[in-house]
């Protein structure tokens, strides 16, 4: 009796779902993309109408005839790739090269690896959505329109081995502005005043200087300070008014991708890639022992924090039992989603709100119970009754001068009983206290004055969390490019990590500069963002994906001919660090050799000290946690180590990666070959388990 044949992406999902629907079916992956533009040729056609050249990608011929031979045998294909428009794709090329008709009811659609979905998906396959295939199939083109373009030529005016991207260099300049803000800050004096005082009572409170009547004063200078203070050392301090009020705090929605690479980067300190390597693990299935293999996330790539109704039904159950029916939230909170929101999708949160963190621990590895713990706190706390704080604002006249105290207690804990979202740096709350009875009317006696002087502060650099914010603020990519982009520009040494914040190198002010001055109507914010506003449309079906080649096209073609004649060769100077040399105290200077880059003292000939730069690649090792870094053997040959040596001996000629085996849970390399490209594969090769990664410019 024929099969029914599924085809998944990856091999962990494929044993996942095999299991859940039994004999009658057959589940098989095609290691993610099995067509693609030729990584060696430009692969566009600008002449015939943008018309793109497929062609099945290196090493995946044999997957190609293996799916070939059980699709010929099966009662039917049904394509279960991801629900988004990389995984819409990825269906489209596989119905091409399995010559299937794509107007039929081939594909699956499910947001969560459970029985029951999988289960109900599959009774009901529809077509490929063709539009959702155009809109990706333009985001491609036009990256491969910027990157086969671009690079080429910072290749041959800077040095080769560059890259330029149209989401990727629009990030970097965002980095660069920033340290051009920093640099260019000049700071400004300011100063603040307090008052400490008594009240009848002997109670203690302090409170902050405002200005006169309701004219608010900025204190600029030390004799400003010292004339308010000579003013109401004279003055009697009278309670003016005293306000009291409920504040209702709501709890944060449940993740979307873009917000739980900002809250792991925050509270776990996993960067983007970490993130969604983790995340997709937890979705894709994991063993639970008696409970079999099971997705204990939804799918991870989303724009929306819509919560199916089904789990919000589940996590109020869950909620009343556990916590009490006053900690059940009255309505979902959906108010201020994206825009541009996928809206099939859900956000991500477990598929049960009833497997526990701690349930789970002995199942997964450390990295993993985190993240899922961090997914399964929000989720739950979303679905929570608000804090209730009570709150006091006394205001205080000491002549025609205006001071005030703040406080707040909190009488009701609600969802932070559970979860506090994490604040960036900019964010930070004011610090609350709890003020004394007082009525209008009350005379306070001044303890002391505290004046103290303050300068304005240039803006923070970047972290992960607050660039994947700013990114999707200004509708720059998606969120699932945000991991390649961030991954891309550390690898590229446009920038590096300096107290977990990014620093642009030289290399990279420099191709920003480049760039901007050359091309600047393409890497510019407002327009990058038009682009992908452009892209949703194409989803819509309200605009054809060929019209925006030919908008975007021939303003490029005209910005490169112009760079071509006007650029002449631009030298990279040495990037200054903070590391000093151990022999005459000069900053070491970082210089590219044969192999690599290394620390060097500018103070050669003189001085011929040299090190080795080990730059970290954002890989944890798995043998003791510590970071994994770059190094050059005495043959000049890299390698990479983990930088607790000597205490731990990890090492790999191979560059690891940030994800584990599915097969054995070993850490994989990455190998390159010129017959099958580049891959994942395990280091163990009694495992033997690899995975094709295509390496396109942008990919979501």
């Amino acid at each position: 009796m024929s099969k029914d044949l599924i085809i998944v992406e990856s091999p962990a999902k494929a044993k996942t779902i095999e299991k859940f629907l039994g004999r009658r079916f057959t589940v098989k992956a095609s290691m993610g993309h099995v067509r693609d533009l030729p990584r060696s040729q430009f692969g566009v056609d600008v002449e015939a109408d943008f018309e793109p050249k497929y062609i099945t990608i290196r090493g995946k011929g044999p997957v190609l005839q293996e799916l070939r031979k059980h699709a010929r045998k099966a009662k039917r294909v049904l394509l279960a790739t991801d629900p988004d428009r990389e995984g819409e794709a990825i269906s489209w090329h596989l119905a091409q090269a399995l010559k299937l008709d794509d107007a039929i009811d081939c594909r699956l659609e499910f947001h969560e690896i459970t029985r029951d979905v999988i289960r109900q998906a599959v009774k009901n396959p529809r077509p490929i959505d063709v539009q959702l295939v155009d809109a990706q199939q333009a985001r491609r083109i036009l990256d491969r329109l910027v990157g086969y373009k671009l690079s080429p030529l910072l290749w041959r005016k800077i040095r080769p081995g560059l890259s330029a991207g149209r989401v990727q260099s629009v990030a970097l300049r965002l980095i660069c502005e920033r340290e051009k803000e920093i640099e260019t800050f000049e700071p400004e004096e300011y100063w603040s005043l307090h008052a400490e005082l008594l009240t009848p009572q002997k109670a203690t409170l302090s409170a902050r200087y405002l200005g006169q009547g309701k004219k608010r004063v900025r204190l600029g200078d030390e004799p400003s300070v010292q004339r308010v203070m000579e003013r109401v050392s004279r003055a009697r301090f009278q309670v003016d008014g005293v306000q009291r009020r409920e504040r209702r705090r709501q709890p944060s929605r449940a993740f979307s991708t873009s917000t739980l690479q900002q809250e792991a980067a925050r509270k776990l300190n996993f960067t983007a890639r970490q993130t969604m390597a983790l995340a997709q693990q937890l979705y894709e299935g994991l063993d639970m022992g008696k409970e079999g293999t099971v997705g204990l996330i939804t799918y991870v790539r989303t724009d929306s924090s819509r919560v199916a109704e089904s789990a919000l039904a589940e996590a109020s159950a869950y909620i009343k039992e556990r916590y009490g029916e006053k900690m059940v939230g009255k309505v979902e909170r959906t108010s201020g989603e994206n825009p541009r929101q996928q809206g099939a999708h859900e956000a991500i949160r477990p598929t049960s709100v009833h497997r526990e963190p701690e349930m789970l621990r002995e199942h997964l590895t450390p990295r993993q119970y985190r993240l899922y713990k961090l997914i399964w706190e929000r989720f739950v706390a979303s679905q929570m009754a608000p804090a209730v704080y009570d709150t006091v604002s006394v205001d205080i006249r000491a002549g025609d001068d205006e001071f005030r105290a703040s406080g707040s207690v909190l009488r009701f804990s609600g969802f932070m009983q559970v979860y506090i979202e994490g604040k960036d740096e900019d964010e930070v709350e004011p610090e609350e206290m709890l003020l004394p009875a007082l009525t209008e009317g009350d005379v306070l006696n001044v303890a002391k004055l505290v004046p103290q002087q303050h300068f304005t502060q240039p803006p923070p650099r970047y972290t992960e969390a607050t660039l994947v914010r700013t990114l999707e603020e200004k509708g720059i990519g998606r969120p699932s490019t945000y991991a390649p982009i961030i991954d891309t520009v550390q690898r590229r040494g446009y920038a590096r990590k300096d107290s977990n914040r990014f620093v642009p190198t030289e290399l990279g002010l420099l191709v920003t500069g480049v760039l901007t001055k050359f091309f600047a109507p393409i890497i510019d914010v407002d327009f990058t963002a038009h682009l992908e506003r452009q892209l949703d449309l194409v989803e819509a079906g309200e605009v054809e994906w060929r019209h925006i080649m030919e908008e975007f096209y021939p303003g490029l073609a005209s910005m490169l001919d112009k760079a071509e004649e006007e650029i002449g060769g631009l030298e990279q100077g040495d990037e200054p660090t903070d590391q000093r040399c151990q022999e005459c105290h000069r900053f070491l200077v970082i210089k590219h050799g044969r192999y690599g880059r290394f620390l060097a003292c500018p103070g050669f000939p003189e001085c011929r000290f040299t090190t080795p730069l080990l730059e970290e690649i954002g890989v944890a090792c798995p043998e003791c946690g510590e970071a994994i870094v770059e190094r050059t053997s005495r043959k000049g040959r890299k390698f990479f180590g983990c930088s607790g040596f000597p205490e731990c001996r990890f090492v790999s000629w191979n560059r690891p990666v940030d994800e584990m085996c599915p097969e054995c849970g070993k850490l994989l390399v990455e190998k390159s070959t010129k017959r099958l490209g580049l891959r994942h594969v395990c280091p163990d090769r009694e495992c033997g388990y690899a995975r094709s990664v295509e390496e396109g410019e942008e990919t979501s």
